[in-house]
C-alpha cells in the first residue's frame, strides 16, 4: 500500500502564492513520476503538470510561467509552487504517483485532495 498525504491548500487573493505538498509513504521501491492534478465543481479532473525521478516537467498550458513543480526523491515528496494565481485556478488539486512496490508491483496512488481557492 501507497498513500498520498497532500497539505498547502487554503484561500489567496488573486496574483498570491501558494505552495502545495504531498508526501508519499508505504512498501515504496521506486517512484516512476509524481504529479499534481486538478478538479473544479462539475468538471472532469485535468493534469496540473508531472515530474519523472530525473526531474523531467511538464505542465498544461494555462499554468505554464506560473506554476513549478520540483521533487525530493529522497524524501518521496513533491511540490507545487503556484505564483500569479487566478480565480481560475480554483480547484481541488489531488497528488498522484506512479511507481513499483517493494514487491516488484507497479502503483498508481492518489491522494485525498486539497482545496485551493482563489477569490478576492
Amino acid at each position: 500500500q501507497v498513500q498520498l498525504v497532500e497539505s498547502g491548500g487554503g484561500l489567496v487573493q488573486p496574483g498570491g502564492s501558494l505552495r502545495l505538498s504531498c508526501a508519499a509513504s508505504g512498501s515504496i521501491r521506486s517512484i516512476y513520476a509524481m504529479g499534481w492534478y486538478r478538479q473544479a465543481p462539475g468538471k472532469q479532473r485535468d493534469l496540473v503538470a508531472t515530474i519523472t525521478a530525473s526531474g523531467n516537467a511538464n505542465y498544461a498550458d494555462s499554468v505554464k510561467g506560473r506554476f513549478t513543480i520540483s521533487r525530493d526523491n529522497a524524501k518521496n515528496t513533491v511540490y507545487l509552487q503556484m505564483n500569479s494565481l487566478k480565480p481560475e485556478d480554483t480547484a481541488a488539486y489531488y497528488c498522484n504517483a506512479v511507481g513499483e512496490t517493494i514487491a516488484t508491483r507497479t502503483f498508481t496512488s492518489w491522494g485525498q485532495g486539497t482545496q485551493v481557492t482563489v477569490s478576492s
